[in-house]
């Protein structure tokens, strides 16, 4: 893939908007990525001595598109240079456990007194109120209590843990980016801000609305991979192909569904009926046997072209250079950082051609400049220990 130039077109539908962003992980620094693909003028604030989960922020892309300062926020000048931040920002972004910000000195109603029209978004797990409003998790923690865990699972098998994208990115960073963006919008009419308070399981919840319907309808069973999202359809299912590669199938529709027999050059009339329930073991084993006999690429290219809705399975670094994602320019190169582009895309208003890469561990104080300091404030921050 080549390498992303650094004049990208457009800024976004969110320029003119600034963030203040209280470095967390997973879905928070995701949430402020997103903001800043679309425009938003943004600062991370970090702890001095980088996180267990820091890494190399330079290689991370959600940490792109924003400047990193080192902030020492347990020292009284840090807290007020912070509060400085939050007086011309238009958002909060902090993912620590409820009651967190508020000891630092920096909760809601502190901000938002700097602040009248501020949006503070808060990301949590839990939530800030409940019985488990205090305790630690992680996705798979709230992915469980939600009721989607263990659907994520084939028939007689326990339920296998997804990537952390469901609880974490969907129901995590979604839920924050969508509830400020509408607070943002309520902020315009009214003049006023508000918290926003995003809770990874409510947004789990949320996701698993279609399936609450289904099943309320009697057409989802409780028990996993038997129903026809959750591996139960032998035409909604992944199959090995003869390299050891495999397809996904997808071809829940009736006329989809004709475009995969002819593709796997099956007969209808052989064949148990696409919804007969009974019949799906012997369909699935006939699957498998025919998707056996041919590579992965030999059955991407049989199916190219139609609407049987079968794809190879590829792995991060092929997918970078499927010719359909390549021709969309779905990923981007930034400094030998393979990474998504942003998105969605803006008619009138599009956002950078590629975003600006992540920067180091504090390395951006002098950009505090842009935000009402002087050099000599920054001096005497450093001096006092409170900005990296």
């Amino acid at each position: 893939m080549p390498e992303a130039s650094s004049a990208g077109a457009g800024r976004g539908p969110l320029q003119g908007v600034r963030f203040v962003e209280f470095a967390g992980i997973g879905p928070l620094p995701f949430a402020g990525m997103v903001l800043a693909d679309l425009g938003a003028e943004g600062i991370r604030l970090e702890a001095p001595t980088p996180g267990f989960f820091a890494g190399d922020p330079t290689r991370t892309p959600t940490n792109r598109g924003r400047a990193s300062v080192a902030l020492d926020l347990k020292r009284a000048n840090g807290v007020a240079a912070a509060l400085r931040l939050v007086a011309q920002a238009d958002v909060v972004l902090e993912g620590f456990r409820p009651g967190v910000m508020e000891r630092l000195g920096l909760g809601p109603e502190v901000c938002l007194a700097h602040n009248q029209r501020l949006v503070y978004g808060r990301m949590t797990g839990w939530g800030q109120d409940g019985p488990l409003a205090p305790r630690a998790g992680h996705d798979l923690t709230y992915l469980a209590v939600a009721g989607a865990l263990r659907h994520f699972a084939r028939a007689g098998q326990p339920p296998t843990p997804p990537l952390n994208l469901v609880a974490d990115y969907g129901g995590g960073g979604m839920l924050l980016v969508s509830g400020v963006l509408a607070a943002l919008v309520e902020a315009g009419r009214s003049g006023r801000g508000q918290v926003v308070d995003a809770a990874m399981v409510d947004g789990v919840a949320m996701l698993m609305a279609t399936f609450h319907g289904l099943r309320a309808q009697g057409l989802w069973r409780d028990e996993p991979g038997t129903n026809l999202l959750d591996t139960g359809a032998p035409f909604y299912d992944v199959y090995a192909a003869a390299d050891g590669g495999y397809v996904a199938v997808g071809a829940l529709e009736p006329q989809f569904y004709a475009a995969l027999l002819r593709g796997l050059g099956l007969d209808r009339e052989e064949l148990p009926d696409q919804y007969d329930v009974s019949g799906w073991p012997a369909l699935r084993a006939r699957f498998a046997s025919t998707f056996a006999t041919g590579t992965r690429d030999e059955w991407a290219a049989v199916f190219e072209g139609t609407d049987a809705c079968v794809a190879p399975v590829l792995s991060l670094a092929e997918a970078p250079e499927h010719p359909h994602l390549l021709a969309r320019g779905t990923f981007v190169s930034v400094d030998g950082v393979v990474q998504p582009a942003p998105a969605p895309r803006f008619s009138r208003t599009p956002t950078a051609a590629e975003p600006a890469p992540a920067s180091g561990h504090g390395v951006d104080a002098d950009r505090l400049l842009g935000w009402g300091f002087t050099v000599t404030e920054l001096g005497d921050l450093r001096a006092a220990g409170a900005l990296l």
